[in-house]
């Protein structure tokens, strides 16, 4: 039987027991009444009458009818307290599970939908914390038992748990009752079964598995910092170590907050991003992607002007930028904050106590009641044999090491076909450099969906990037010819002659130096943390690209709201950092922005999705800007609007995954993007295109039959 039609009936039956429910006087002497006609027929058949007792009861609870309390009046009256209390209990256990299961086949689904992405956050918390919630729940009168039934059937609380956690749950309660019913005789109301005595203690009862559990946590706690001796008064209320995005944003949330905070950082404030990956990287771009518009400027009308590219000036105008924006992240700007900004190696001696040591070598401790570790990541450097001969750049060393030369390095090798690999390689194509990108997976940007990483691939390589794929880097050398490098392909090996290396085969997070095994911290790629950023020690946190598992800017900036809020306040509410809408983009041209679900990862997991596709070859902006190709993907859950991914290949892709990132943070669906007015004629209209394309997709034909038929008649 469909959803639907079971529903109905359920409902029907539901109304009609309560329609001839409505016409019967229910009160304590009318209950006395039918019991003494009940009694009767007991004296001659008592196993019937208790099954058919416990039947009626499962059903009246399954149903979620409103008279269970006198059911189990009625059950201690005729069968006495401990037989009245074996059948009431497993009965209401029964029913209680049946109107538990219904609810999760009927409406769990609809009820998920309808939430959007916060029913993964709310599903996680039930499914570490359900039984304890439902206990509770159980343990508190006031709390309507057939609501906590259905409530409790969206969620994925196994059917086992809940049955069980039901039954002991209600016990005491039924217990109260069934005791009243076999005192039916001089029972005068209701209201004298439950005082407000009683009522306190199963209040006090239900809040004991917390009390209980936050005792074992206490417990737990004195184990993991035995051996050590904590102060007894202290110097500061969080440091936190690294002066990167999660490093300042935490230091920023404590002194928001009135927290004594010291924020140490052993090199230039701002971190990674501000002076070697993000900032300098698109600075870089945007010079590369003008001179690239100068050579085709023939596609705006104009005439094609090969470009002068004196390259000290554009490694001299990165360093410009870098400067304007250091300010932002500057000693002085934090320290106006409320921040003490430290210069120096910081290491942990105990887990409240963290030594400085200065570029002179001085040395002072503080102790803190919280850390915060956020010493970022740094480019790994393969095992390859002789690399070190050949003086390899990184994506940190670049932007020094090639500051003051005139010219862009004649022959460049890339090695890496990651988002960084990608960037550089174009980057320094557009610049002049005959570039060689090697990458021994089959593809480049094998995080992302196939079409899309085939687009940056074929636009890279009309920059005239050499594009290896499936290539090994086997060793690099010197000799009278130059620098080289062997690779190893199907097809064999071979050398390539190069002036310059970027090795930029990943980043790995900094765990050495800073007393992390002294404390037997645990870390292997990055600092093991649990949900909450907690390390083992729970007062000392990480968060950024040394806690993973992102390495983006934003992320880290994300974690930090999560770690400075549990290392100041967690001793009375913890929050679990939130992954479920992590967007990032790869700034190449075109551009690739992704957020949720690809194809290739939904199909791996056996995820069911719907795929919409919307080509830019039909965007009026695109036409105009002259970039009408490539295109915005999709992914939807079956039959409904809800986006379990979106990736975006153009230009300004970066921009705008942002509205995807915003409905699916929310819950909302493609159906309220495309009921949002879009400036015309902008970039942003390819979100509300490919809504629309999905929207076309989803129209009901018969409907549209009639709606034709309407105006038909309509004409005359």
């Amino acid at each position: 039987m469909k959803k639907p039609v079971l529903f109905i009936a359920l409902a029907g039956l539901v109304v009609a027991a309560l329609w001839l429910l409505a016409g019967q006087d229910i009160d304590l002497q009318s209950l006395r009444n039918r019991l003494a006609a009940i009694g009767t027929v007991q004296q001659d058949r008592p196993l019937l009458v208790a099954g058919l007792f416990l039947v009626t009861y499962v059903a009246v609870v399954a149903l979620s009818l409103p008279i269970a309390v006198w059911l189990t009046l009625a059950g201690g009256a005729l069968f006495g307290f401990w037989t009245g209390l074996l059948i009431v209990s497993f009965a209401s256990a029964m029913g209680a599970t049946l109107a538990f299961l219904a609810s999760r086949y009927l409406l769990r689904d609809w009820v998920r939908a309808r939430l959007g992405a916060r029913a993964a956050g709310i599903e996680a918390g039930l499914s570490r914390d359900g039984a304890f919630y439902l206990f509770s729940l159980r343990l508190m009168p006031v709390v309507p038992f057939f609501a906590v039934n259905l409530l409790m059937g969206l969620t994925r609380v196994p059917a086992w748990t809940f049955y069980w956690v039901s039954q002991l749950g209600m016990l005491a309660g039924t217990a109260v009752y069934v005791n009243a019913g076999t005192q039916l005789a001089g029972l005068d109301s209701l209201s004298g079964i439950v005082s407000p005595p009683l009522l306190a203690s199963f209040a006090l009862l239900a809040v004991f598995p917390w009390i209980a559990r936050a005792g074992l946590g206490l417990w737990r706690r004195r184990r993991v910092y035995a051996g050590w001796t904590r102060p007894k008064r202290f110097d500061r209320n969080l440091v936190v170590i690294g002066a990167g995005s999660a490093g300042l944003v935490s230091a920023y949330i404590a002194a928001a907050t009135k927290a004594r905070v010291t924020l140490v950082e052993a090199g230039a404030m701002g971190g990674d991003c501000l002076n070697y990956g993000c900032v300098p990287s698109k600075a870089l771009i945007r010079s590369a992607t003008l001179a690239h518009q100068m050579r085709h400027a023939g596609r705006y009308g104009l005439t094609d002007t090969p470009p002068a590219i004196p390259f000290r000036s554009v490694m001299d105008r990165i360093h410009r930028i870098i400067a304007d924006i250091a300010p932002h992240d500057s000693v002085e700007r934090y320290t106006k904050l409320g921040v003490e900004v430290l210069q120096g190696h910081a290491r942990l001696i105990d887990p409240w106590t963290v030594e400085i040591t200065d570029a002179a070598g001085a040395r002072q401790r503080l102790t803190t009641r919280a850390v915060i570790i956020a010493t970022g990541a740094r480019p790994f450097m393969p095992p390859l044999p002789g690399l070190d001969l050949v003086d390899p750049l990184t994506s940190d060393t670049l932007w020094t090491r090639l500051q003051g030369q005139d010219h862009v390095p004649p022959r460049l090798v890339v090695l890496g076909g990651g988002p960084i690999g990608c960037e550089l390689a174009q980057a320094f194509a557009r610049l002049g450099s005959t570039v060689t990108q090697i990458e021994m997976a089959p593809r480049l940007m094998m995080r992302e969906d196939a079409d899309a990483a085939a687009l940056v691939t074929a636009a890279m390589q009309a920059d005239g990037v050499s594009v290896l794929t499936g290539h090994r880097a086997m060793a690099c050398g010197v000799d009278q010819g130059g620098k080289w490098i062997e690779v190893d392909h199907d097809e064999g090996s071979r050398r390539i002659a190069f002036d310059q290396i970027i090795v930029a085969v990943g980043r790995s997070a900094r765990l050495q130096g800073f007393g992390l095994e002294e404390l037997g911290i645990a870390s292997d790629r990055t600092i093991d943390v649990n949900d909450y950023l907690e390390t083992r020690f729970p007062n000392i946190l990480a968060a950024g690209d040394v806690a993973g598992p992102f390495q983006f800017t934003h992320t880290a900036s994300h974690q930090a709201w999560f770690a400075s809020v549990n290392a100041l306040f967690g001793t009375f509410r913890k929050f679990k950092a939130d992954y479920r809408v992590i967007p990032w983009a790869t700034f190449t041209a075109p551009e690739l922005a992704r957020v949720g679900l690809s194809e290739a990862e939904a199909r791996d997991r056996g995820i069911a999705v719907e795929v919409t596709r919307y080509d830019l070859a039909g965007l009026d902006r695109a036409i105009t800007d002259g970039a009408a190709h490539d295109f915005v993907k999709v992914l939807t859950k079956p039959g409904t609007d809800r986006i379990l991914g979106a990736t975006i290949v153009g230009d300004h892709a970066g921009d705008l995954i942002a509205e995807f990132v915003l409905a699916m943070k929310h819950g909302l669906g493609l159906n309220k993007i495309l009921g949002t007015i879009h400036i015309y004629p902008t970039w942003a209209e390819a979100n509300k295109a490919v809504a629309g394309t999905w929207r076309r997709a989803h129209v009901n034909p018969r409907l549209l039959a009639i709606v034709q038929r309407f105006h038909d008649w309509r004409r005359g």
